[in-house]
């Protein structure tokens, strides 16, 4: 998956902007903003997919319980937000250069809304792991 993405970073992602930009002339200004902010989203997916790698490590380890894995965890959580900040930039950029329709904005939204209920549930998912180390640390304590 992470070869993937890095592959669209590299390769689709431009090439599709450029098409975008041969297409839409009055618009060509906005390739390169636009190849920054999707090479951005792209970015925080990776960070996402690097951390669930080392927390997936911990659990072939038996170590997901320790407090090491809330950092892993938090970095996703900091992914995801930068990533709701990026969509709300890319909006601003689209919307201010005139350049979207209904439908953009539309989409732009609901990935803005996936992104918070995305958030959320992972928030909802750290505070569980932080109460099974609770648990853990009390079993050990007890045993």
């Amino acid at each position: 998956m992470f070869a993937t993405v890095v592959a669209c970073q590299v390769w689709v992602v431009p090439m599709i902007a450029s098409g975008f930009a041969r297409t839409a002339p009055e618009f060509a200004h906005l390739e390169m903003p636009g190849i920054a902010l999707v090479v951005a989203l792209l970015m925080c997916v990776e960070a996402v997919l690097v951390c669930v790698w080392r927390l997936l490590t911990f659990v072939s380890r038996g170590s997901v319980f320790d407090a090491h894995s809330f950092r892993w965890v938090d970095a996703i959580i900091a992914a995801i937000g930068a990533a709701g900040a990026i969509v709300v930039i890319g909006m601003t950029v689209i919307s201010e250069a005139r350049a979207g329709n209904p439908f953009v904005a539309l989409m732009g939204t609901i990935a803005l809304v996936t992104i918070i209920g995305l958030a959320l549930v992972v928030l909802v998912m750290r505070r569980l792991l932080r109460q099974a180390t609770v648990l853990r640390q009390e079993m050990a304590e007890v045993v």
